[in-house]
């Protein structure tokens, strides 16, 4: 038996298929949710999907008649996404998760049922100005929080940070079950910043190549102490009155952009941390280890911080496979 995992985001679609717990194909297409909240068709995320299936299907010499499981999971089950299923509430683990799929029959993608895997939002009953802080969502990030749960085997309770154009943290509690979330919009700011303000000349509209970690703290420093607006200012100063390198300015401002995310961290209600609490931070080399540096030399965290680079791969697709294998729906002797 084979499974296939599709993974869809904001701006792209991953397909993995999978057999022996291993990746044996993918296939990538830079198509998103982003290109139906734009056009209001669905018709280029349909082909996108449709078109890595078939690729990864090819790669991997699945033949017809040959048996095989579709999951999908991220934005692909939003209301801008091809099949729309509610969020789960908080807390979710993945027994909720399992228990939460839904099956569907997408012809115009694959001629085969395909499995959802649902988000999960915190469960916030009253919403309002006094306690819209502690309401977030998630779509994808629940079967990457169960992937690195499971095949890394840690044990909560930890926050995760996952850092990304949409940076997500997520809490969860000695069951592996996630209790909350936070996103913030860390890379699109750095991003819009380094390329579409004033400070592009200075920047050279780059981002930082490799950490250093003095500007960086210098940059957060900063942040913390006059501010975002102010310190993102700074960077121009320095461009005009000092002999620092464009590398060395876009650290001081990814040390200012990621200081508000660790405030965030700290002080969001969604979170509860605890300066105890294991810190597991994921994703690309450069933002994991600025994040860590912020993290260690801040004295409100005084528990274990973990590093989870990028030769973990496909952990979403990991995920959903657990998932569906608490559903029931594929067991690890048909993997085989």
């Amino acid at each position: 038996m084979y499974a296939i995992t599709i993974d869809t985001g904001t701006t792209n679609t991953r397909v993995n298929v999978w057999r022996d717990n291993e990746v044996v194909a993918e296939a990538f297409q830079p198509v998103g949710v982003r290109d139906t909240a734009i056009t209001g068709s669905r018709q280029k995320l349909t082909q996108g999907v449709k078109t890595a299936i078939e690729e990864a299907m090819r790669t991997a010499n699945v033949k017809t008649g040959d048996s095989v499981v579709i999951l999908a999971s991220g934005m692909i089950t939003s209301n801008v996404g091809l099949y729309e299923i509610p969020h789960v509430p908080a807390p979710a683990g993945i027994q909720e998760l399992a228990a939460a799929m839904v099956k569907a029959e997408l012809p115009e993608i694959i001629d085969q049922p395909i499995w959802f895997v649902p988000g999960v939002k915190n469960n916030v009953p009253d919403l309002n100005l006094d306690t819209c802080e502690t309401m977030d969502i998630m779509r994808g990030e629940e079967v990457e929080v169960v992937g690195i749960t499971q095949k890394l085997q840690l044990e909560g309770p930890a926050v995760l940070i996952l850092p990304g154009s949409h940076s997500k943290v997520v809490r969860i509690d000695g069951d592996n079950r996630i209790t909350g979330c936070m996103t913030t919009i860390a890379g699109e700011l750095l991003d819009v910043i380094t390329k579409q303000t004033i400070l592009a000349n200075a920047l050279q509209s780059s981002f930082a190549g490799e950490l250093e970690e003095a500007v960086l703290l210098k940059g957060a420093a900063y942040a913390e102490k006059v501010g975002l607006g102010r310190t993102c200012f700074t960077v121009r100063i320095l461009d005009m009155f000092s002999d620092l390198s464009i590398n060395e300015k876009a650290n001081f401002l990814l040390g200012a952009v990621l200081q508000a995310d660790i405030l965030a961290v700290k002080n969001s209600g969604a979170l509860n941390v605890t300066p105890l609490l294991p810190v597991v931070v994921f994703g690309k080399e450069l933002l994991r280890e600025a994040l860590i540096a912020l993290i260690k030399h801040d004295p409100f965290f005084t528990g274990p911080v973990h590093s989870v680079g990028n030769e973990h791969k496909a952990l979403a697709g990991f995920g959903a496979l657990a998932i569906a294998r608490e559903r029931g729906i594929l067991h690890n002797a048909q993997m085989a």
